[in-house]
């Protein structure tokens, strides 16, 4: 009897903290992102320097289908994702140059570039994969920590107002 009421007085307890926990989660809890930073005048400039990137990347974009076992397909298409790569190691460069004005900022940019430079690193290995594929390879990505760094890259960009820094979905097709 007396095991009956220490079980029952133990689950009434666990459930009682689960269910302080999730008002807290769901009433109390920050809502601010890990990843915001606040000087938005430096999000503003690196949009517009992502949004150049990405007008030049369309403007070089071709849809044609692709013969996936085609040598002069495959060198057509490395030849384009290194001038689209270009495009975005440029607007890349310009960024990290210029430095965010808050601590947040100062502290997150420079690492978010970081990853930046791994991605645009196995662009440019995928452009030596396609010269020298005899079928079209797949683009393989490095992982940080088990999360693709286009992922990574994309949620600083997102969470920042930056869409257009986002990593580009220009391999997939």
């Amino acid at each position: 009897m007396l095991l009956k009421k220490i079980t029952r007085g133990l689950l009434v307890s666990i459930c009682v903290l689960i269910a302080v926990m999730w008002v807290y989660a769901f009433g109390f809890a920050p809502r601010e992102s890990f990843n915001k930073i606040n000087d938005t005048a430096w999000q503003a400039r690196a949009q517009a320097h992502c949004k150049t990137a990405e007008d030049q990347r369309f403007s070089i974009e071709d849809l044609t289908p692709m013969k996936a076992d085609d040598p002069a397909a495959l060198a057509t298409k490395a030849k384009l994702v290194e001038t689209a790569t270009d495009y975005l190691e440029k607007a890349i460069n310009l960024i990290a140059s210029d430095k965010p004005s808050d601590a947040k900022g100062q502290e997150l940019v420079p690492e978010w570039i970081a990853d930046y430079r791994i991605y645009i690193a196995d662009r440019r290995a995928f452009i030596v994969a396609l010269r020298n594929a005899t079928t079209r390879p797949y683009f393989a990505e490095t992982d940080i920590e088990g999360v693709p760094v286009s992922e990574r890259i994309s949620k600083f960009a997102r969470e920042n107002n930056m869409k257009t820094c986002q990593t580009p979905y220009d391999l997939s097709v």
